[in-house]
């Protein structure tokens, strides 16, 4: 009993020294002082500099697209650095393109401001901004996926096309140490300026974990945006191919609403896939889809139905049914959003098809 005690003791003792060495380094070694960060030649912030250069943005209200929250795993925080940065990463790699490292683009996530710095970013960015709202509804869509509808303050409205998302801010909650935040497409309507609403399935993560198990109807939280390349095209004479997988509906959604309040006839057909029946939802609002877009067809395929639950509609993946439901690309364009190996396994048969990079539209997430 008494050499447990003196291991234990040694290994506290050991354990607390490590972090008050811990916390020195990273006030004095990672303490890199005022900074000078120019953007875009014509505005110019000094900076405390050790931090990465997207939450350096994010402290100045510049904020860059970043869905996974800043980890450098979804490569969306792009920012071109011309002076400082450093050397690229091996964590931006696997992102960056051969011409993006040649026109020096950087993950700003993994980019430290260790030295003053000059970079551009799309000046549409710095129209981006936060909006203090109040959550209005939490509703159980299926087991794992909740809709949340966001209302503005009163004073406040959002512009945003079509198929775009917002970032949400994760504050720091029982289990979760420091603030966040994480990309969601918007499901409503562009024409409801005031309001926002949003499918957020659970995966045990820092925030679907926030969303699911302490966000409640009431709280104030915090986003920014729009954000997102993924949105409708009115190209009105191409027949749209719509896909998506779970909570990739959301887009999918917002962009019917656009086609069925603006009375657009486009041939339409979405195939959304799913495991079981009751992993489908918002099938009210599908059909009215169904009656104001005159020739629109909704095929949901189901992955893992059984003879308990009769279903009687087309089983499988999505990709099975467009391999045999696309004859060609020929005045047709796609929109997908959902995971990144679904999107992949997509394209690739729509490539074969004849569709080309210029009308196919995806959003991984």
């Amino acid at each position: 009993m008494e050499t447990i005690l003196i291991t234990t003791a040694v290994v506290t003792g050991f354990t607390g020294i490590l972090a008050v060495l811990l916390t020195l380094a990273d006030r004095t070694i990672a303490n890199y002082g005022e900074k000078k960060l120019v953007i875009n030649d014509d505005k110019e912030y000094i900076v405390n500099g050790g931090r990465s250069l997207l939450s350096t943005l994010i402290e100045q209200k510049i904020f860059i697209p970043s869905a996974c929250g800043g980890k450098g795993t979804c490569g969306y925080c792009k920012v071109k650095v011309l002076e400082g940065g450093g050397q690229v990463l091996p964590t931006e790699l696997p992102w960056l393109t051969e011409e993006e490292l040649k026109n020096n683009i950087r993950l700003s996530c993994q980019c430290k401001v260790k030295e003053d710095m000059k970079i551009y970013i799309p000046e549409e960015l710095f129209n981006v901004r936060e909006y203090e709202a109040t959550v209005e509804l939490i509703e159980d869509m299926t087991p794992v996926i909740k809709k949340v509808r966001i209302r503005l303050k009163e004073e406040d409205e959002i512009e945003f096309k079509p198929g775009q998302y917002i970032q949400l801010k994760i504050p720091v909650y029982d289990g979760n140490e420091e603030e966040d935040y994480r990309a969601y497409s918007i499901a409503s309507s562009p024409k409801a300026k005031d309001f926002i609403d949003l499918y957020i399935g659970y995966t045990g993560g820092p925030a679907t974990t926030y969303v699911h198990k302490f966000l409640n109807v009431g709280d104030t939280v915090y986003i920014n945006g729009p954000y997102g390349d993924f949105y409708y095209r009115d190209n009105r004479d191409k027949e749209m191919i719509l896909v998506a997988v779970g909570t990739g509906i959301a887009p999918i959604l917002s962009i019917l609403h656009y086609m069925a309040e603006h009375e657009i006839d486009r041939k339409v057909t979405f195939y959304f896939g799913a495991r079981t029946p009751e992993d489908l939802f918002e099938m009210d609002l599908i059909k009215y889809f169904e009656e104001k877009i005159p020739r629109f067809k909704f095929i949901p395929t189901l992955s893992r139905v059984t003879e308990e639950h009769n279903w009687t509609g087309a089983r499988g993946r999505v990709n099975v049914h467009l391999e045999k439901d696309i004859e060609n690309a020929d005045n047709k364009e796609a929109y997908l959003c959902g995971s990144p190996a679904m999107i992949d396994t997509v394209v690739e048969i729509l490539k074969k098809k004849g569709f080309t990079d210029e009308n196919i539209f995806y959003d991984k997430f």
